[in-house]
C-alpha cells in the first residue's frame, strides 16, 4: 500500500469553518473528490451515494432554508436568534457544501445502502485532505428536514451536509486510542 495512501488515511481530519479561508474551490477539485466518492464499494453495484453541490448564491439559499427550518421546527423556548443566525452562517462560511444523499433502492437492506454512502463520504474526505482541503460531516437534526428543499424522491434520505474550503490551521497529530485495546484475537 502506498505510504502516501497511509498518511491520508492517518492524518485526515475535521476542518472547521473557522480555519476555511475565502479562496475558491476550483470544479476539477469538486470532481475529484466526487470521484473518489463515487468509487466507494457498494454491495449489486447500488451506487446509492447522491449528492448537491452548493457554491456562491447556493450557499445563501442554503443557509437561509436552515436558518428557517431551525426556527420553524424549534419550539419557543429553546429558540434562540443567535442560534438561528448561525445555523445560516455555518452555509455561508464555508467555500462548498454538498449535500450527502442516501438513495434506497430496495435491492439490498438499507443499513448496506447507508454503509456504502458512508464509505462514498469517507471516500470524499480522503480526496479533499489530499487535495489539501479541509472539512467535516455535520448532521444537524434541521437535515431531516430539508426533503424538499433537495428536491428528493421518497426513497431518498439526506444523512448530512459535508462543509468544504481552503483553510490555514496547522496540521496535528491523530487523537485515537491504541488499536490493540478494539481487537480480540481468536486463535
Amino acid at each position: 500500500m502506498s505510504k502516501e495512501i497511509l498518511q491520508t488515511i492517518h492524518y485526515r481530519r475535521t476542518v472547521n469553518q473557522n480555519s476555511f479561508t475565502d479562496q475558491e474551490i476550483s470544479q476539477e477539485d469538486i470532481l475529484t473528490i466526487l470521484e473518489a466518492a463515487n468509487a466507494a464499494p457498494t454491495h449489486k453495484r447500488t451506487q446509492p451515494w447522491r449528492f448537491v453541490v452548493f457554491q456562491k448564491d447556493g450557499l445563501t439559499r442554503l443557509g437561509s432554508e436552515l436558518s428557517r427550518i431551525y426556527k420553524t421546527v424549534t419550539p419557543a423556548e429553546k429558540y434562540t436568534e443567535q442560534t438561528e443566525i448561525n445555523m445560516g452562517k455555518k452555509a455561508t462560511d464555508a467555500n462548498v457544501a454538498i449535500a450527502l444523499i442516501v438513495n434506497y433502492t430496495g435491492d439490498v437492506p438499507e443499513w448496506e445502502e447507508l454503509a456504502a454512502t458512508s464509505c462514498a463520504v469517507q471516500n470524499l474526505w480522503l480526496a479533499a485532505h489530499a487535495l489539501g482541503l479541509g472539512g467535516y460531516w455535520a448532521t444537524p437534526g434541521l437535515i431531516n428536514h430539508l426533503g424538499s428543499f433537495l428536491q428528493l424522491e421518497e426513497n431518498q434520505k439526506c444523512i448530512g451536509l459535508f462543509y468544504l474550503g481552503h483553510h490555514n490551521s496547522e496540521p496535528r497529530e491523530p487523537a485515537r486510542t491504541p488499536i490493540a485495546d478494539k481487537i480480540r484475537w481468536e486463535k
